[in-house]
């Protein structure tokens, strides 16, 4: 009988999205951003914390996000950078 290594709950806590120099809904882009974010943690879990729970103060260093997308798009290229950024890839503050 093999160890499951996948957690039975996986909990990320965005204190504050900054979106400066975008005209979109934020309630919206919240949303798109908090489906695409749960898709993504599904589906790839959070490889920073693939040893047990690891708490991040902030991700820099990300890719950046092209102006004039629409309030859902927004969300989920958001959601995929931070996805990014809990991979593993640019800078951590923990």
């Amino acid at each position: 009988m093999g160890v499951n290594r996948r957690p039975s709950a996986i909990r990320v806590e965005i204190g504050e999205l900054v979106l400066d120099g975008f005209h979109a809904d934020p309630a919206h882009v919240s949303a798109a951003f908090e489906r695409e974010l749960t898709r993504l943690v599904r589906l790839h879990g959070v490889p920073l914390a693939a040893d047990g729970a690891v708490s991040v103060d902030a991700l820099a260093g990300l890719a950046p996000l092209r102006p004039g997308l629409s309030a859902r798009r927004l969300g989920q290229e958001l959601a995929r950078a931070v996805h990014e950024g809990l991979s593993g890839h640019g800078e951590v503050t923990p």
